[in-house]
């Protein structure tokens, strides 16, 4: 997408507005969601054009659509559960999880700094683009082509998102019933990046035996991936049948 090349930005926005099965009248929009501040701040381009203020917006419809789709989904669950599960689904390391599916990752448009230190595969950065991408598709074409991508992208396999948001809670809950709370333990197995941009790599064991292996700008969330791996690796587990 860099100046002078209209033909690879073309395709490459052709490309990704397939992926997302949404085409752009306004195809400004969707490079402006696609362009964090360090991207706007290195080619110097015009006042708010990078990506924050569609983030903004994208926020409050993801709110709106993912609280009446649970108002209806749920009619039994009382206004705090379903605060609590919107929460999960909304999270940043949950939006980060839904735009994989897409690879969104590969078209944020970063300066080379960011580039450089990792950016791209911050949970952050990964999440508040999701974000810029709902609102622009909802300035470009309303609020029914918004939640059309938001119940595509975010608001399915809800159970495991669910688990994923506080994976760590979870977790110790059902390994103290039968190991007790001190078997569990996270270790730090690799750092990298530098100081304001660091990525954390854990592994949680259960009872000395590696359960799970996660990745995050922080600790935490590297820490909550890890819970969250060894949670599948244990509905796998109990969803396979003996003797298979």
């Amino acid at each position: 997408m860099k100046k002078g090349r209209p033909d690879m930005a073309y395709r490459t926005l052709s490309e990704f507005q397939k992926k997302i099965g949404y085409h752009f009248k306004n195809r400004a929009l969707l490079h402006q969601a696609l362009s964090h501040s360090s991207y706007a701040n290195e080619h110097r381009l015009e006042h708010f054009h990078d990506n924050e203020r569609l983030e903004f917006l994208g926020d409050a419809v993801l709110e709106v659509v993912s609280s009446v789709f649970l108002y209806h989904e749920y009619p039994d669950m009382h206004e705090g559960q379903m605060t609590r599960l919107r929460a999960s689904l909304v999270c940043e390391p949950t939006l980060a999880m839904c735009a994989r599916e897409f690879d969104l990752s590969s078209y944020i448009l970063l300066g080379r700094g960011e580039e450089h230190t990792g950016g791209r595969t911050r949970n952050s950065i990964v999440s508040d683009a999701l974000e810029a991408l709902i609102g622009a598709i909802y300035l470009d074409g309303g609020l029914e082509p918004a939640r059309t991508f938001i119940e595509r992208f975010i608001l399915t396999d809800i159970e495991h998102k669910k688990l994923f948001y506080d994976s760590k809670t979870i977790l110790q809950e059902r390994v103290q019933q039968d190991h007790g709370q001190d078997s569990i333990r996270y270790n730090i197995v690799g750092e990298e990046g530098p100081d304001h941009a660091k990525l954390f790599h854990v592994e949680v064991t259960i009872d000395g035996v590696v359960a799970g292996s996660g990745s995050g700008s922080t600790k935490k969330a590297a820490e909550q991936e890890a819970a969250w791996q060894a949670l599948q690796s244990m509905l796998s587990a109990s969803s396979t049948p003996e003797g298979t």
